[in-house]
């Protein structure tokens, strides 16, 4: 008599696994404080900004009272307070702030593609080819105005462009694009260097704000477009970053979930030069920016998508409080913003290379 193979009982797949359960949850915990940490992050790198953004609006050579400020800012102040607020200063915070959002994202997107920490553009050279752009166009060129940002973008493309060609061998690898973009920085130093010594008096006091970066002069349709650049980046990381916690753990492991590895790679690393190029073609190369707004959002939160929002609040406001810092810090006496951030971020530097090198002993 034959025997029939009886199905295995649904009651022991459906059997809950208490190890697979468990992972689960700690997963979901792990969630829940990563968004737990960056709400309190955004609310309070929103609350810092307002205090630098109120500090920025009622100092100043015409001072105003929080009150007025507000007062203004609501449509209630007269039209020297709203020429003060609206013309004079609004224009400049809004800058700094979406200045420093552009660069706290590119910085995140470099060194989380990269898998590097120093792969900051301003230091692989992208934001010194949009100084060479603009500096050429001034001394070299004699132009000025908008056409002086064209040229600063087409820089920065063209140095991502050949950082890009020259780094790549049948694949997109980390430490030959930060090899090849640190020794592309020192290039585009130098030229910038040649073309301010043979330049007049006059002429290199013209371009030297693209050698250090300031958001002063950052107003009208200069604003209007770097808001608008800033905004469609962020939209195109946002889309194009799903995959970026799976770039982390490696090539193997990504291809083998489906994602193509190297695609993936030049849209991120495309959208954050196009940032950058953005950023520095208004405002110059304001330093480090890129470098440490990344560094301290990662020490918010774990997760890779949670940290690149929070490299974008971190730089908005690293970059409006510098520049704060820079009108009002000492009495008779402003800094340029790039000169306040290279002053705090050189510092960093060098105890990052210290501790890199430090675990690597280790």
């Amino acid at each position: 008599m034959t025997t029939i193979p009886t199905m295995p009982s649904t009651d022991a797949a459906t059997r809950p696994n208490p190890e697979v359960d468990e992972v689960r949850a700690a997963v979901a915990a792990v969630r829940r404080r990563n968004r737990r940490r960056l709400s309190i992050a955004l609310g309070a790198g929103a609350a810092l900004a307002i205090v630098f953004a109120i500090v920025a609006l009622s100092s100043g050579a015409a001072s105003l009272a929080p009150d007025r400020v507000l007062a203004t800012l609501l449509g209630q102040g007269d039209r020297t307070e709203q020429l003060v607020v609206f013309t004079l200063r609004l224009p400049r915070i809004l800058a700094a702030v979406f200045v420093g959002a552009a660069f706290g994202l590119a910085g995140a997107v470099f060194q989380a593609v990269l898998r590097n920490p120093l792969a900051s553009p301003d230091i692989l050279g992208v934001s010194a080819g949009a100084s060479v752009g603009a500096v050429w166009a001034i001394l070299g060129l004699g132009l000025a105005g908008a056409v002086v940002s064209g040229f600063a973008l087409a820089g920065a493309l063209v140095v991502a462009a050949i950082i890009w060609s020259t780094a790549w061998r049948q694949g997109l690898h980390g430490i030959r694009f930060v090899l090849v973009g640190v020794g592309l920085a020192y290039v585009c130093g130098s030229l910038i260097a040649w073309l301010l010594a043979r330049a007049e008096v006059r002429q290199a006091q013209a371009a030297l704000l693209w050698t250090v970066g300031s958001v002063s002069d950052v107003r009208g349709d200069a604003l209007v477009l770097l808001m608008i650049g800033v905004v469609i980046g962020c939209i195109l990381v946002a889309v194009f970053a799903k995959g970026l916690s799976v770039l982390a753990l490696g090539d193997d492991h990504a291809i083998s979930l489906g994602i193509r590895t190297d695609v993936r790679r030049g849209i991120l690393l495309l959208v954050a030069v196009l940032l950058i190029a953005v950023a520095t073609s208004v405002a110059g190369p304001i330093a480090f920016v890129a470098l440490i707004a990344p560094a301290i959002a990662r020490r918010i939160v774990d997760d890779g998508s949670a940290a690149l929002t929070a490299s974008v609040m971190t730089g908005a406001v690293l970059t409006l409080g510098a520049d704060v810092l820079g009108q009002f810090a000492l009495p008779q006496f402003t800094a340029p913003v790039g000169i306040v951030t290279g002053l705090i971020g050189a510092p960093y530097l060098l105890w990052l290379l210290a501790r890199t090198e430090r675990k690597t002993r280790a």
